[in-house]
This record gives C-alpha cells, structure tokens and sequence, in this order.
C-alpha cells in the first residue's frame, strides 16, 4: 500500500460512487503494485456494500491512467516473478469487471495500456472530446502485450478485427475513431464528461457489444482460417524472433478466441515470457532512454515564437513546415521564390495529410511565409541556417546575419558535418552558434543533434535544447566534431556497403542483411534516400577531418557523374517511382557470410571511437542517439548494447578476423579497453 493514498472513494445521496486515482507527485497516473493493492481495497468494500453505479475517473488535468508502471518490469528474475505481478494486477481489475453494478470510465486525455485495460472493465465509457484525446493499447511498443485482460475484453467489446489492429500497430485512436470503433459509449465536451458519467450511471442503457459480423471473427472454426493473413501482415513489418510480441498477440486470439477464464490465464502467462525476453529488456530500456532525451529540454529561458529558415531546399524547406505545424510563425528565406514555392507546396501536401481538416490547414499554412529579402531575421526567436554545404557560404551567410539578428537570438546551423568552431571563425560573438541538426525526413525522424563548439555559451545550448523539445524533437547534446553522432557512425556503414558492391554483391542483397539484421531500411536504399551527393560530400568531410583515406567508390563516382543522386533525381542505386525503390530480382547470388557483420560492426566500432573521443557523454546517449538518429534495430537496445550482448571480447575478435581480410578499417578501436558492460574487452 502507498504511503499517501492514490485514490479516494467517495459516495453521494442517490447512492453513486466515485473512484478517484490521483497519484500524489507525479505529472501522470500509472498502476503500480501498491496502486492496484490500493484500489484492491476500495474494491472490496464495494462489492461489499454495493452502490447503486460507480463512475472511475482521474484527478489528474493531464489524463485518465498511461498505463502501468513500466520501473516494475525492470528487473523481474523469472518466470513465475513476472507472472506474480501481472496476475495479481489483473485480479484487480477483474474485480471491478464483477461489481454488480453499472460501471462508467470517464475519461479525458490518455488511457493507455492499463489505463485503457482498466476503462474497459467497466460496463460504459465517457470521453472528453479534444485534441488531447488518445486511447489505445501501445504495449507492442515494449516488446509485450497487453496483460490486464486487454487481450480479451477488446476483442470481446470491439471484434477481433480493430482490436487486434490496436493491440498490434501499438497506435492510439481519437475521439472519433474510438466512438465509431465501440470503444467509447460517448463523447462529450470537457466540461460536461462528469455530469455525462453520472448520467450512464444512473440510467444506463443496454452495454455495448461487438456486432454479430465482428463476433464472428473469433467463432472456433473461423480462427485458424484467419490467422495465417494476420501472422504474413506481421511478418511482413518484423520477423518473430527479432518481434515476439505481436506473434504472441495473435496466438493468444487463436487459441482462445477471447473466450473463458482460460483466456486471461493465458494472457498473464504469454506476457509473464515476453517480460523476460531481451526484446522487451531492450525496449524498455529504450523507452527509458527516450525519456531522458526528453527530460534535457526543460523549460526554455525565453519566450520562443518566431523561427526564420534560411535555406529552401528539401531540409530547410521540411524544417519550417515542422515549426509551423507545431505552432511557431516561420518565416523561409531563399535567393528567389521560385525555390520557395516547391517547399510551400510540399509543406500544404503534408499539412492536408497530417491534420485533415481545411481551417487547421489554413491556419497552419498562415504561420509559413516566405520571405526572400530576411525580413523576418530581426524578429526571429530562433534563426536556423540550412543552406548547402560550404563552409565559406555559410561564414559569408553568418557575417550577414549577426548584426541583424535581435539580443538573445538562437544562431544556429543545421550542417550536417563541418564543425562549429570553423563556421563561427568569424564571428563577432562565436559563443552564439550552436549546432540544431535535424534528419531526413524532418517529419519522420525524431532526433536533432544539439551540437556545441569548445566555445559556444551553457545558455545557448540550453535554449537549443528547450527549442528541440517545444517542436516535439528529441535533443541528442554532443560535442563538435567531425560528422558529430550520428553522421560519422553512418558512414563506415554505407561505405562498407558500397564496398560490397564493388564487389559485385547486388544492391538488394546488401540492403536484405541489413534489414534481416533488424534495420528498418538497407544501407543502399539509404544512401538513395539522402542522396549520393550529400553522402559522397560528407564522407569525404568526415575522412580528411579524421585523417583518413575515403575509400574508392567507383560506381558511386558514375551515379554522380550521370546527375543519378537518389530518389530526388529518379535513379541512383535504385530507380526510384513514385516515391519507392525499384529493387532487381538478384537471383541466386550468393551473400558473402561476413557482410552482416563487415557493415554493423564497422558501425559499432565507430561508436566506440565516438564514445572514446568523448563527442557525447556517455553509452546510453550514444545508444539513444543512434536509435532515434538512424532506426537501428531499438530490439538490439542500440549498437553498444548490442555489442555487450554479444561479448565485446567475441565482437573485438571479430573485428581483427575482418581487420586480416579486408584492411585495417576494421582495427578494433583503443576505446573497446574501457567499455563497461559484461563480457567487456
């Protein structure tokens, strides 16, 4: 039992209950152990002395439950430890599933996982409808499932079909998708979801149940038809022994149709394993390290409102529509609009996708101007420089903005690999400039590298880092150096591959053992995707600024003479329609045996070094950083996790095996000695 109470029963004159969870010092709820102990309690004198209705709500402004707590799943030694602690949570919320009176969850915000578990106990749910709505089942994203009788009493309230899609993708649902879904009983206003509640309460109606089509799905004879599609649409996004999660969510469908006490046994059983698997592990640790990236922002010291990009291309360009969509006024500079208008356009295509209603749409496309003659630099809050890669274009570009720019204005350069401390050179106050690296696609990728000369200001950076999160991006702070993070890890992995195809090994093949490997895209199909002249430029930046020989890339060297960069030109490695890679049949080529691990340890050793040379603080960073820079498989937990896993010492072997077969680039770098972890070199 907690120390203080997390919730508060209270009972009124027509014989309502009202169950109260507000978790004292904390932003949100969760069900931990002692929550569920304590609301274990409650429960029991309900049934005891029943009320007329019971309404289930949070005291909380910032949402209904986020699930459970996620610190207990760290740590749990076996099998039947996990299954103790999942069992007993979802003994509890059985419990309120078997009051004998109506119950009603009235949610606003979240109800997620648990949350979401707990509200579907109840026989009706309410919900506030508004943006801040979301309600959905994100376990998968964790490596588990649901495990608080969510398995079941989804299925058995919406039909096997949107539950599973729920439980499966992890993706939360709406207002609106969620009262058409079966999920809410109704919708309402914010203010009005308490009276709402009671009112369900006090003259429920008939309790909802999925369709007779819907129930259908999960009838005995028509589940082992089903589930060979659903198990080739999960293979298709990821493979059982990297992602055991979503396999086990369908097996458990199944074989119990979400049908009997059998069921939920089932259900604390199968998670009880996933808890233990190091998927799950990894992917908790990587839900943790996300929210240390997030917990870097804090609060920035001044009030930030006005962006100006100065740049128009495909980064420049995606880095303004960003802002705007998360409420900045931006304003985009370019030398003529006719290199503008190709971003705005691009940015109203993303805007009308992404929001779906044409007055948020007009709205957000009103905060996007552009601006050819800079106007907008002597009001901005925030000035980001992402114009093409030339240090002597970007020192002529700074010299032009810094008296401009008003007191206390962010400087910042989104380059890409040319350290700080040469673009500010020149300036006046070089303590100014900082480093707001975003990735490609802006929209898709999560991550921006704040990155920090020797010289440039605590409190610049700070503010870099505050402004990373207020776009909703997640601050990666590391030091200037060459390539940074993310780019000087990248690069010996797609030169490896490029190597590979030197020697003959087809473009599909090479990027097929990146992907089996568990990345979210081959090597190839990336360096398509950034473009080859982007990629050749920064290899060869990152090579002279570390000393060393870029390797030869002949047919790199063709792609760019012929004007073929990648998707954005139609053909690089790839010809690329309507967006994809056309990918040739390779046939019967055979994959060299070391070329999995050629490309990913050429990555994992340049982390090292990365770590060595001090560029960001410590592994975990490293780790969360080459995650949400680059997708590195998050079930592995990151390359340095991955390494530790494996055995540094087996890994550092490896590498002078390849060192003796393909050339010194692969000599274990000095930095293995002091890498923590077992199995450690």
């Amino acid at each position: 039992m907690p120390d203080t109470p997390c919730w508060t029963l209270q009972r009124d004159a027509e014989g309502l209950a009202t169950l109260i969870i507000d978790k004292p010092g904390a932003s949100a709820n969760v069900l931990s152990r002692a929550v569920l102990e304590e609301l274990d309690g409650l429960l029991g004198q309900l049934a005891a002395s029943p009320p007329r209705a019971l309404v289930v709500r949070s005291g909380k402004a910032s949402g209904f439950i986020a699930g459970a707590d996620i610190n207990e799943f760290v740590g749990l030694k076996g099998l039947e430890e996990a299954y103790a602690l999942i069992r007993g949570g979802q003994q509890v919320i059985d419990k309120l599933a078997a009051l004998p009176c109506p119950t009603v969850a009235a949610i606003h915000g979240f109800a997620l996982g648990g949350g979401l578990e707990l509200a579907l106990a109840c026989r009706y749910r309410v919900a506030a409808d508004d943006d801040k709505l979301s309600l959905g089942l994100p376990e998968v994203q964790l490596g588990i499932h649901p495990g608080f009788g969510g398995t079941v009493r989804s299925v058995r309230l919406v039909g096997a079909q949107q539950a599973l899609e729920l439980m499966l993708t992890g993706k939360p649902v709406r207002g609106a998708k969620a009262l058409r879904m079966g999920l809410v009983d109704r919708l309402v206003p914010r203010l009005e979801l308490d009276a709402a509640a009671h009112a369900i309460a006090l003259h429920p109606p008939a309790p909802r149940r999925a369709p007779l089509a819907a129930r259908a799905l999960s009838w005995p004879p028509v589940r082992p038809l089903v589930k060979p599609a659903l198990v080739k649409q999960v293979a298709a996004r990821a493979r059982r022994d990297h992602y055991p999660a979503p396999y086990a969510i369908i097996d458990l469908w199944a074989k119990h149709g979400a049908r009997g006490a059998a069921a939920f046994e089932a259900e604390a059983r199968s998670i009880a394993g996933l808890f233990l698997t190091s998927t799950s592990r990894n992917l908790v640790r990587v839900f943790f390290m996300q929210d240390r990236l997030k917990a870097l922002g804090g609060r920035p010291p001044q009030e930030l409102r006005h962006v100006h990009v100065i740049g128009a291309g495909v980064m420049g360009g995606d880095i303004a529509a960003w802002c705007a969509l998360r409420g900045f006024e931006v304003t985009l500079q370019d030398r003529e609009i006719k290199y503008i208008e190709p971003a705005l356009a691009r940015a109203r295509t993303y805007f009308e996708k992404r929001l779906k209603d044409e007055a948020k749409v007009a709205a957000t496309l009103a905060r996007l101007r552009a601006d050819i003659a800079g106007d907008g630099v002597p009001r901005a809050d925030v000035v980001i420089e992402a114009i093409y890669e030339n240090l002597a274009a970007k020192r002529e570009l700074f010299a032009s903005l810094e008296p401009r720019l008003k007191p206390g204005a962010l400087l910042a350069t989104n380059t890409s690999s040319i350290k700080l401390e040469q673009l500010a050179q020149q300036l006046a106050d070089p303590g100014r400039l900082v480093g707001l690296h975003f990735f490609n696609p802006v929209a898709q990728m999560p991550l921006v590298e704040i990155v920090s000369s020797d010289g440039t200001r605590a409190e610049v950076a700070k503010v870099a880092l505050a402004f990373a999160r207020k776009i909703d991006k997640l601050p990666l702070p590391c030091r200037s150096a060459p390539g940074f993070v993310v780019n000087r890890v990248l690069t010996p992995y797609l030169q490896e591959a490029m190597l590979a195809l030197e020697e003959g090994v087809p473009a599909a093949l090479i990027d097929k053992a990146a992907v089996d490997f568990g990345m979210p895209m081959g090597p190839i199909e990336l360096a398509d995707i950034v473009g080859l002249d982007v990629s050749e430029h920064v290899g060869v930046i990152i090579a002279q600024e570390l000393g060393r020989t870029a390797p030869s890339l002949p047919t790199l060297a063709r792609h760019l003479a012929a004007k073929e960069l990648g998707r954005k030109s139609g053909r690089g490695f790839y010809e690329w329609r309507d967006g994809k890679a056309v990918k040739p049949d390779p046939g019967s080529t055979t994959v060299p045996a070391d070329l999995s691990d050629r490309m990913m340890l050429a990555l994992v050793n340049e982390c090292v070094a990365v770590l060595r040379e001090g560029t960001v603080a410590d592994a975990d960073l490293l780790d969360a950083g080459i995650i949400f820079g680059t997708g590195f498989a998050p079930f592995r937990g990151g390359p340095l996790a991955y390494a530790r896993a494996r055995g540094t010492r087996e890994v550092v072997s490896r590498l002078e095996s390849l060192a003796a077969r393909h050339g010194a680039r692969f000599a274990p770098d000095a930095g293995w000695r002091a890498l923590d972890g077992p199995g450690k070199a």
